[in-house]
């Protein structure tokens, strides 16, 4: 079987992702894509979004969930060490 592969007609640049992160940061409540298209201080392809959000979610910065996307990242040194420390089950 042959694997298709989707043509990107734009990547989505470092400014874009980053004001997509403050976004989904700073929302007290999950965002919907529309919600955080709309959030966002310039328009934006659909297909873009899709991508920065794969990208976020695979990185373990963004969940998404049935209501929308929340920050999921932190970068607690404790937290770090604890998950190198402990136990595997």
């Amino acid at each position: 079987m042959r694997q298709i592969q989707k043509e990107v007609l734009h990547y989505p640049t470092l400014k874009t992702v980053l004001a997509i992160e403050e976004a989904i940061k700073g929302s007290d409540t999950p965002l919907s894509r529309n919600r955080i298209l709309s959030k966002l201080p310039t328009k934006l392809m659909r297909s873009t979004l899709n991508l920065a959000l794969d990208y976020m979610e695979r990185r373990g910065l963004v969940l998404e969930t049935k209501s929308g996307f929340i920050w999921t990242f932190n970068p607690s040194r404790k937290l770090e060490r604890a998950e190198l420390e402990g136990m595997k089950m």
